[in-house]
């Protein structure tokens, strides 16, 4: 492997939400870097100066022309969606795409994220903490039911396969939880037929983690803590991302070292044992209940959105070399660093998000600039005259940055009132719980 001195790497990152945009943000101010694209990318990335090209990032034949045409070097995969679908399967197997890297973890590893169930079997087998369980299929709904009895109400209810973030159900009437497992078993959260599993409610704070890995060894990156409910007070439906913060005050270097220990360096170890090295993103979500023990919630094969955005403010260092290593299973090094800064991150939503919402939509005030702000698009696009319009439920994340919790949201709350769009919404309450 050549070193990462002598390094001009032309990158693609294959994406086009908020996550991508941060990636591309990261990436763009290495000296890596000879030329930085996005597929499909979005106006907030073209303003870093990479180039967009058309397709979608689950057409893998179109993402190969674009690879080969473009004299690609890295792909950087966003989205689980291709990930769970077997990108980096394809590119490994392509004799045409041998000599360029793919950084993300193969369809077997992805299981983590694509089923609930691998993931809970995994932890079970390898003594990872993770809340009681049991899985059941659709032609087990009465079993399913009668396990209710065995738990404490609220009921954990989750939709086996991929769900965006939002198939999760937290049931605390037992009819309700009856009609959560139904509903999972019919696809409302997923595909139909698939598999349910039922776990015990889990008390205290959630925060998510997120490392480099290179088959064999990692990289954590700065911790972050996630808002996912729709609404001030965590109320209202599970949208996977209202906004983020980091670091997290609550997380001690004892606390850190106990995750590493009995979460994260498990969690590769297992992998590796069961003949399946994890080369990619990792994300643990992780709640801290309130006698101070980790347990992980779930994995994630990507990095989440919209924790990505902080946490790449927050990184230090050269990104783009560290995951070139981690391609080529030389992650021996830490080289990243965290910064003393503290950076909150503040989603702006179309009016009814996450459920129905209308798109294109008219935005001002996105190019003007604030000091301490950082803005990544999310789902916007540029309209037919050329003028940025909203293209998707999570239009914005609004990110600042201070020397505390209170500085940081004064200004993304500032520059989240200035950006103005018909409909649009945002929580108010981002990282007040840890002030």
């Amino acid at each position: 492997m050549p070193t990462t001195d002598s390094l001009k790497l032309r990158v693609l990152v294959l994406g086009s939400g908020g996550r991508e945009h941060a990636l591309c943000w990261k990436l763009s101010s290495s000296p890596c870097l000879e030329k930085l694209y996005a597929l499909p990318g979005n106006p907030g990335m073209k303003e870093l100066g990479a180039e967009l090209l058309s397709g979608s990032v689950t057409d893998f034949q179109e993402v190969k022309k674009a690879v080969l045409a473009n004299g690609i070097q890295l792909v950087v995969v966003g989205a689980e969606a291709p990930l769970c679908a077997g990108i980096v399967d394809f590119f490994q197997n392509d004799p045409q795409l041998a000599d360029v890297r793919i950084f993300g973890p193969t369809r077997q590893c992805a299981q983590l994220e694509a089923s609930k169930q691998f993931a809970k079997d995994f932890m079970q087998r390898h003594n990872i903490p993770t809340a009681r369980y049991q899985a059941f299929t659709s032609d087990q709904l009465e079993a399913a039911c009668r396990f209710l009895d065995e738990m404490r109400p609220p009921y954990v209810i989750k939709a086996d396969g991929l769900a965006a973030g939002k198939g999760v159900l937290i049931e605390a009437e037992r009819a309700n939880a009856e009609a959560a497992i139904r509903d999972c078993f019919a696809g409302k959260f997923g595909e139909a037929g698939k598999t349910v599993v039922i776990e015990q409610f889990l008390q205290g704070i959630e925060f998510s983690l997120f490392a480099i890995c290179d088959g064999e060894h990692y990289e954590i990156l700065p911790i972050a803590k996630d808002y996912k409910r729709a609404f001030d007070n965590d109320l209202g439906l599970n949208t996977g991302g209202m906004g983020s913060v980091t670091p997290v005050p609550f997380i001690t270097s004892e606390l850190r070292k106990r995750v590493e220990n009995q979460i994260v360096r498990p969690t590769i170890e297992g992998m590796l044992h069961d003949k399946m090295p994890y080369t990619g993103f990792l994300f643990v979500g992780l709640m801290l209940t309130p006698e101070g023990d980790p347990y992980v919630i779930e994995y994630n094969v990507r990095m989440g959105d919209p924790e990505t955005q902080v946490v790449m403010l927050a990184l230090e260092g050269d990104l783009l070399a560290a995951l070139y290593r981690a391609c080529n299973h030389a992650l021996t090094e830490k080289t990243l660093c965290v910064s003393p800064k503290t950076f909150v991150s503040v989603s702006l939503v179309s009016q009814g998000y996450p459920e129905a919402y209308e798109t294109k939509k008219l935005v001002s005030g996105a190019n003007d600039k604030m000091e301490g702000v950082t803005l990544f698009h999310a789902g916007t696009a540029l309209n037919a005259q050329g003028r940025l319009i909203t293209s998707g439920g999570r239009v914005f994340s609004v990110c600042g940055s201070g020397n505390n919790i209170e500085e940081a949201r004064e200004r993304a709350y500032a520059m989240a009132q200035h950006i103005q769009f018909e409909g649009k919404r945002c929580r108010s309450d981002i990282g007040m719980d840890l002030i």
